[in-house]
């Protein structure tokens, strides 16, 4: 009871409270007049999320399932398709590629490492082959965000598909779908969209569509051919989380009601702001360039455990913040800003980090440290974040 529990992870985030009182209404049929106004309701506002004119499909899975039907649907075993290796989501998109039979080739990079545009042109000009492009628009696991704006003008006067992991960027960072010439996005519930676990959207462009026809339905359940006639009727090809659905509505109608330009300004405020006060503690950042927007990927010093930081900012500070993954379990905190935060949680995530660094053994004797990171925020809210073409 002393501290409010912050959670500060990359996903699941925290919910605000008009999205937690539509969870709470009571069921409603899937296939009935109530269920059919909601999906009514939520496809302008995902269309507008999106950045797209096309169906955006919602699946009953997580961002996951949503990855493995896009890969099952565009592509057939045999295929060849590039993947980005930038961390353990690229591998993920590496490891259901090779499960449906694809022949992978992947562009492996280091930790921190964005992908650059040339070095897909190249590998695309290298084997005429390659049909595809998957990549993460932002690698939680190392705090990188890929160019994807770049990318899609590498692809898109080639006959290969851009598909994107928009897990942690879509409503967090720009990623318009039609202006950037994505082929693919798609997203889950839990991170920008300020949802629980368990719904993910996909959409695709039009020339994926023909690629969907091309190859033709070999998943039962993942079948976008179907879900998108169903979804064009406002229904879903199997039973939804009714509830997930009722609370996406509400999400929908803040963005709308915020605009996604305000939203990305404070993302790119609070990024601003947890970058600064961890540099003012004089740790070091994973991601020096193209860093994601909604989590800060912080290296811990030589010798301190990264599960000790976490313990004690957990249980002494309330916050919770997440580890590394793989190789960079203990050496690295994320620091997630994503969804509904705002700048006093990460005031707070700072201030835990510090507690946590202490506790571990570490030395850090910064005074200004969280001056500093409030200054960054003004000044980012001041400035306004980088530029996109939308």
């Amino acid at each position: 009871m002393l501290n409010k529990l912050r959670l500060l992870t990359p996903g699941p985030t925290p919910l605000p409270e008009e999205v937690r009182l539509a969870l709470a209404k009571d069921m409603i049929h899937h296939r009935k007049r109530d269920f059919v106004q909601i999906m009514e309701r939520i496809q302008p506002g995902l269309k507008y999320l999106f950045g797209t004119a096309q169906q955006v499909l919602p699946l009953s899975c997580s961002g996951t399932g949503a990855m493995h039907a896009a890969v099952t649907n565009l592509f057939a075993p045999g295929e060849k398709v590039l993947v980005v290796e930038g961390g353990k989501f690229g591998e993920r998109w590496r490891e259901i590629a090779q499960a449906r039979g694809l022949v992978v080739t992947s562009l492996v990079l280091e930790n921190g490492q964005a992908v650059a545009a040339e070095e897909v042109r190249a590998a695309l000009t290298a084997d005429p082959a390659l049909c595809g492009v998957l990549v993460q628009a932002s690698e939680t696991s190392t705090g990188v965000l890929h160019p994807v704006h770049e990318l899609g003008q590498v692809t898109r006067d080639k006959d290969v598909l851009l598909v994107v992991d928009g897990i942690s960027a879509v409503g967090i960072s720009p990623c318009p779908m039609d202006a950037w010439d994505i082929d693919c996005l798609l997203t889950g519930s839990q991170k920008g969209l300020m949802l629980p676990p368990g719904l993910a959207l996909l959409a695709l462009s039009a020339r994926a569509w023909d690629k969907v026809r091309s190859v033709g339905s070999s998943d039962f359940y993942f079948n976008l051919l179907a879900e998108r006639d169903k979804s064009l009727g406002h229904q879903t090809l199997f039973t939804s989380p009714v509830n997930l659905l009722q609370g996406l509505a509400v999400s929908l109608d803040l963005f709308k009601e915020q605009t996604l330009e305000a939203v990305y300004a404070k993302q790119w405020a609070l990024t601003s702001m947890a970058r600064a006060g961890a540099t003012s503690m004089g740790l070091e950042l994973l991601a020096m360039t193209h860093f994601t927007w909604g989590l800060t990927a912080i290296k811990l010093p030589t010798g301190i455990d990264g599960g000790e930081v976490l313990k004690t900012a957990a249980e002494r500070c309330g916050v919770v913040m997440a580890g590394g993954q793989g190789e960079l379990k203990k050496s690295l905190v994320r620091l997630g800003h994503m969804g509904h935060v705002d700048w006093s949680d990460v005031l707070a995530g700072l201030y835990a980090l510090r507690e946590g660094l202490h506790a571990a053994g570490g030395y850090c004797a910064a005074r200004t440290y969280l001056e500093d990171a409030a200054s960054a925020y003004a000044e980012a809210l001041r400035d306004g974040c980088p530029e996109y073409r939308a």
